[in-house]
C-alpha cells in the first residue's frame, strides 16, 4: 500500500523535531520509492558497475539519516534531498574510478524530453554534475530544478512546490536549463576529443 503524501510529510515533521520513532516508521514507507529512483539511475550505468541499486539506496539512506537538522517541508522536499544525495554518491563513485582524468569512455549524452537526459555511463554522471555545478554558480534555481526533476524524479508541480515558485516558472527554467546543459556537455566533449 502506497503511503499518502500527508502521512509521509507528518512523519518527516516529527522526525525533524527529534522523534526517532517517526524515522523508524518513515523509512519503510519511502524505501520502495527510493529503490525505484535508484534502480532508474543504475539501469543506465555501465554493465558490471560495482555499485548496485540496493547499495545506492543504502548509501542514500545512511546519508539521509544524518540529515538531522533539516526542517522537512513535505514528501517532495525529502525526495529532492534524496536525489541530491544519490547524485553525490554516483558522482563520488564515478570520480573514484577515475572517469574524468582518464576519459572514462565517455560518449555524447542525449538531452531529449523523452529520456530526461539520463546518463548512460559513470563519466556522464560526472560531466552532468560538473555542468550542474557550473550552472549553479550563476543560476542556482535552474540547477535545483534539474536536480529535482532529473535526479529526484519530481513532477513539475512537485518541483514548483519545493522551490515555492509557479509551475510555469519551473517549465521555463527546465527548458532553458536543458538547453544550457546540452551546450555545456557537448562543448566539454568536443574539448576532450
Amino acid at each position: 500500500m502506497t503511503p499518502s503524501p500527508n502521512e509521509v510529510t507528518q512523519l518527516l515533521e516529527e522526525w525533524g523535531n527529534g522523534n526517532q520513532a517517526a524515522l523508524e516508521k518513515l523509512m519503510p514507507l519511502v524505501y520502495a520509492e527510493l529503490h525505484r529512483l535508484a534502480h532508474g539511475y543504475m539501469r543506465h550505468e555501465r554493465p558490471g558497475h560495482t555499485l548496485q541499486t540496493s547499495g545506492l539506496v543504502n548509501e542514500a539512506c545512511l546519508k539521509l539519516i544524518d540529515q538531522s537538522r533539516v526542517q522537512w517541508q513535505n514528501r517532495a522536499h525529502f525526495f529532492g534531498i534524496a536525489a541530491q544525495i544519490m547524485r553525490r554518491v554516483l558522482v563520488d563513485h564515478a570520480r573514484s574510478r577515475q572517469y574524468v582524468k582518464h576519459g572514462g569512455g565517455g560518449h555524447r549524452v542525449s538531452f531529449d524530453d523523452s529520456r530526461m537526459f539520463l546518463p548512460e555511463r559513470g563519466g556522464d554522471v560526472v560531466a552532468l554534475d560538473e555542468a550542474l555545478t557550473e550552472l549553479a554558480t550563476f543560476d542556482a534555481r535552474k540547477s535545483q530544478i534539474v536536480e529535482l526533476r532529473f535526479f529526484g524524479g519530481l513532477s513539475i508541480e512537485e518541483t514548483a512546490d519545493v522551490l515555492q515558485v509557479s509551475p510555469g516558472t519551473v517549465m521555463r527554467d527546465w527548458t532553458l536549463a536543458k538547453a544550457w546543459l546540452r551546450k555545456a556537455i557537448t562543448s566539454d566533449r568536443q574539448r576532450i576529443s
